[in-house]
């Protein structure tokens, strides 16, 4: 075991990914803040031993321990009940072309006109007729 002395806000780094820091000291308490990848599962020892505990005893599990328990995952039914069916999916509209809506003159609200076009040129020099 490697022992190391350190004080408050000071770091131990294991490896590139693993920071280990001092965050406090009360007493004979160390509080330690440690920083490590999300992949990296990090616990206290009483906390790991009693995983490692539980993994072992399901490790030890035979099927007939499981005899009461539904089979390959599906919850049962009882008889006389059904599952519900999946809604089926909503419609998707028609498509629709894509043509600029037309104005037309409607009773409840009449339609504003259109801005005449711009002129246009009669003659080959381009200008308009006097």
């Amino acid at each position: 075991m490697l022992v190391l002395s350190r004080q408050r806000d000071e770091t131990i780094m294991i490896g590139d990914d693993i920071e280990i820091t001092i965050v406090d000291i009360r007493g004979d308490k160390v509080r330690l803040g440690i920083t490590a990848p999300a992949t990296i599962p990090v616990h206290r020892k009483e906390v790991y031993d009693a995983i490692q505990r539980e993994n072992r005893e399901a490790a030890r599990m035979k099927m007939d321990d499981l005899g009461s328990l539904p089979k390959a995952g599906r919850p049962s039914v009882p008889p006389g009940l059904h599952r519900p069916h999946a809604a089926p999916p909503p419609a998707t509209p028609a498509a629709t072309p894509a043509v600029p809506p037309t104005t037309s003159a409607s009773p409840a609200s009449p339609a504003t006109p259109a801005p005449p076009p711009p002129p246009t040129p009669s003659n080959s020099a381009g200008t308009l007729p006097a």
